[in-house]
């Protein structure tokens, strides 16, 4: 449920500017989910979003980024939750996660900012992912592979 409301937070500022804890809640409400404001002020705090300047001069939220090449807890998290399987289909990366997950996987997948993804599109449980060119997408799926071998060693 967390990992579901995290996806959708990032959805929602990014197609809106939500400016308050309140709005951000019932934007989340109008999707579906139930939140209190508590729950709303941890998301923002876990999700590490920040106040920016918009239009007219009022802030609103956005993810703060940082230039770090590894993946957060959260993300990585997602990926060894969610992810199912990967097939390579010449520059498209085609992946199964577990139903209801694409969208959080897609948005770990963007987190990662990596240069040979030019864009991710999501549905229920299929992503298909789109790189220049077939090398890269080999090398995009032994990364996400490391990544899941790393998550596994560290359960155990």
């Amino acid at each position: 449920m967390k990992i579901e409301r995290h996806s959708l937070i990032i959805e929602l500022i990014g197609k809106y500017e939500i400016e308050t804890q309140e709005e951000l809640a019932a934007k989340l409400r109008a999707a579906g989910c139930t939140v209190t404001q508590a729950t709303v002020s941890r998301d923002i705090r876990e999700l590490n979003l920040t106040k920016v300047a918009g239009e007219g001069g009022r802030s609103h939220y956005a993810v703060l980024h940082t230039d770090r090449q590894n993946i957060s807890d959260k993300y990585s998290r997602v990926l060894g939750d969610a992810l199912l399987s990967m097939e390579m289909a010449q520059n498209l990366l085609v992946i199964k996660t577990v139903p209801g997950m694409a969208m959080a996987v897609a948005a770990a997948l963007d987190e990662l900012k990596w240069k040979e993804i030019l864009g991710c599109i999501a549905g229920d449980d299929t992503i298909f992912c789109a790189l220049k060119n077939a090398d890269q997408t080999l090398l995009i799926m032994e990364r996400l592979r490391k990544i899941l071998e790393n998550l596994h060693r560290q359960k155990k």
